[in-house]
């Protein structure tokens, strides 16, 4: 029953992959992002990462974005702030974002 419950936890760190421009040229260096929880450590993140896709995870780069105000007319507003994870695998790993069709 524990096991269960970890890899729950595990599934639920990483939120979604991060797609841009910039993130786009990272995959041809063997490097992803994803959205991940606030209180995700590294070692969460990697063991997470290896446990949803398969691969070795050699190194990982967390980042916070800051809270910023956003204003909709009179009404001032909080964009929500999230942690970015930036994960480089070995060079035999890869991970498939874009399925082929």
């Amino acid at each position: 029953m524990a096991n269960i419950i970890t890899e729950r936890k595990l599934i639920d760190l990483v939120k979604y992959p991060i797609i841009t421009d910039k993130t786009t040229k990272l995959i041809e260096e063997n490097q992803y992002c994803f959205a991940v929880d606030n209180k995700a450590s590294k070692l969460d993140i990697k063991a997470a990462i290896e446990y949803i896709f398969n691969v070795r995870v050699q190194k990982i780069n967390t980042m916070k974005s800051v809270t910023k105000k956003r204003r909709i007319g009179q009404f001032l507003g909080k964009k929500t702030s999230y942690k970015k994870a930036i994960i480089k695998l070995h060079e035999d790993d890869n991970i498939e974002l874009f399925p082929d069709s």
